[in-house]
């Protein structure tokens, strides 16, 4: 597996100092299990973030400080970086970090594309999912009013900005309009963290865009 796309610096700092979301963790998490790359950097952001804190002085806990810290232990927390090559999570061959979340059924969104939710365990405003798309699928150009994390299992897609093989990290925000394109040969499969909405583009895009339950 040769992996070419990964997530950003500041997404890699951010995943170390467990300030993303359960969402887009669980994606980072799933990238972070098949690239030794991104695993070695991550676990350099966090030597820095320790070395930091014991430079720091230290310092009276505010008011109230307890009370607020018993609560988020029961929080659920972003999986930690590890090697794990695909599995049978669920009777399936999947990464290792979705074990613990309940998965949907498969169901048909569109014409060679079929999607299935993961249950998160935190309320959030983002949400994740799995498709899967036929070989030589054409996805409709879209773009988004917020972020897509796409972390590929299988197969591969292609756009404007490149190719995304199996664990290859996609990140998408407001700025980019794309329309993936699936490689013959074999399905792909990817895990995806949106927040937000999809809107499709131009004429057949609108017509469609009433039936898009992503």
């Amino acid at each position: 597996m040769t992996i070419t796309q990964h997530p950003s610096d500041a997404t890699l700092a951010a995943f170390a100092s467990g300030t993303l979301d359960e969402a887009r963790g669980l994606v980072v998490a799933t990238h972070l299990s098949l690239c030794a790359q991104c695993r070695k950097a991550v676990r350099a952001f966090e030597h820095v973030g320790g070395v930091l804190l014991d430079d720091l002085p230290p310092s009276e806990m505010s008011a109230g400080a307890l009370a607020r810290a018993v609560p988020a232990l029961d929080r659920p927390q972003t999986p930690p970086p590890a090697a794990a090559a695909p599995r049978d999570v669920h009777g399936e061959n999947l990464p290792a970090p979705l074990a613990s979340y309940e998965l949907g059924s498969w169901r048909w969104i569109g014409r060679g594309v079929q999607w299935r939710p993961v249950a998160l365990r935190a309320a959030d405003d983002t949400r994740v999912f799995m498709l899967k798309a036929a070989p030589g699928t054409r996805l409709p150009r879209h773009r988004h009013t917020g972020t897509e994390w796409t972390c590929v299992f299988e197969g591969a897609f292609r756009h404007d900005l490149g190719r995304y093989g199996p664990g290859d990290f996609d990140e998408a925000d407001e700025s980019m309009e794309h329309n993936p394109v699936v490689e013959d040969g074999v399905a792909c499969i990817c895990l995806v963290a949106l927040q937000g909405s999809i809107e499709l583009q131009g004429w057949m895009g609108r017509l469609l865009q009433p039936f898009v339950r992503i």
